[in-house]
């Protein structure tokens, strides 16, 4: 089941030019295995959930994600039962970030395995890189002086407020060092969450001819 929803996964995923491509996917079910495994998860839940977790995102084009058709649609292509298939999608639904005011704790340890790893592959070098990427496939600017980080209150918000690449910092990836769930994640994003710091700090450094 896993090679085939892989495979699927990969030509869905092969022309993005987000940061939510294929590697994305790869990267975040190596990560979420990883804590899985340290964290006591069933494994083949968390790298299920983890290749399908980005299919129907609300942040890419013509998505779904209150229903997940996409996701729902290779379960069931796979001979998922039922059960294991809603299992999928609640972890899939618990994953995204929902804005700064917004909790979002998932309530599996399989979902916060899941969580925790599409949240580390966010910040660090790689979460900077794709930041930027992402910036750029929705036409936002690099950075901006005049318009200032919102602490977005509500999720509708968060998904249709105009914002640069480095208000993205502010309002998401600096605060997930401490909304990682599980003890494993938490050791990984410490290092990021510095390296990143330390990109802001070079950042205005050169854009303020300092």
């Amino acid at each position: 089941m896993l090679s085939s929803i892989s495979e699927s996964v990969k030509l869905l995923c092969q022309h993005d030019s987000s940061g939510h491509d294929w590697w994305h996917i790869y990267r975040v079910v190596n990560l979420a295995k990883h804590i899985g495994s340290k964290e006591g998860a069933d494994l083949l839940v968390v790298e299920t959930a983890a290749l399908l977790h980005d299919l129907d995102d609300w942040k890419l084009d013509s998505s779904d994600s209150e229903n997940l058709p996409i996701a729902r649609k290779l379960l069931n292509e796979n001979g998922s039962t039922e059960d294991f298939i809603e299992k999928i999608l609640t972890i899939i639904k618990e994953v995204s970030y929902k804005g700064a005011g917004i909790e979002t704790i998932p309530s599996s340890i399989e979902g916060m395995a899941v969580q925790d790893a599409d949240r580390l592959d966010a910040i660090g070098a790689i979460g900077i890189a794709r930041t930027f990427a992402y910036g750029g496939h929705k036409n936002q600017p690099m950075h901006n002086p005049d318009l200032k980080p919102i602490h977005h209150s509500s999720y509708e918000e968060y998904k249709s407020t105009r914002t640069s690449t480095i208000n993205h910092f502010y309002e998401k990836l600096l605060l997930l060092k401490d909304r990682l769930n599980t003890k494993t994640a938490k050791e990984i994003g410490q290092q990021r969450h510095i390296f990143m710091e330390q990109f802001l700090e070079q950042f205005y450094s050169e854009w303020n001819l300092d």
